[in-house]
């Protein structure tokens, strides 16, 4: 799952996978998380990587510490990481596609029309 020769630090890929297990329903308002060395073993990577890419989502308040238990998922995680992606990621992502086009001379309406059948395909997935 991790690509370790990609550019993206394996830290900040740790803090994603977690993200996305959050979004997917896998941990749930409460429940404790992968510690550090859990992930360590997990993904065979240093334990200080791991706990980076932990305290990362804690500083993001999407994790909580309870001390000498372990790492949980906040009350508003899924909330938070949506809104975190839509407003970074996604909306980077449709600048990119919005400039391309334009590039390509496609226009708007074809476009559109693409992100619609993009759609359909990954709803059928």
């Amino acid at each position: 799952m991790l690509n370790t020769d990609g550019t993206k630090p394996i830290y900040i890929q740790i803090a994603e996978w977690l993200e996305t297990e959050i979004m997917n329903g896998h941990f749930e308002s409460g429940q404790k998380v992968y510690s550090q060395y859990q992930l360590a073993e997990m993904y065979t990577i240093n334990p200080a990587t791991a706990a980076k890419g932990l305290n990362l989502l804690v500083e993001a308040n999407i994790l909580y510490k309870k001390r000498g238990l372990g790492m949980f998922v906040s009350e508003n995680a899924r909330e938070m990481i949506r809104n975190k992606r839509k407003n970074e990621t996604l909306r980077s992502l449709v600048y990119e596609l919005v400039l391309e086009a334009g590039r390509l001379q496609i226009s708007e309406g074809e476009l559109i029309e693409m992100i619609r059948e993009a759609r359909e395909k990954g709803e059928q997935l």
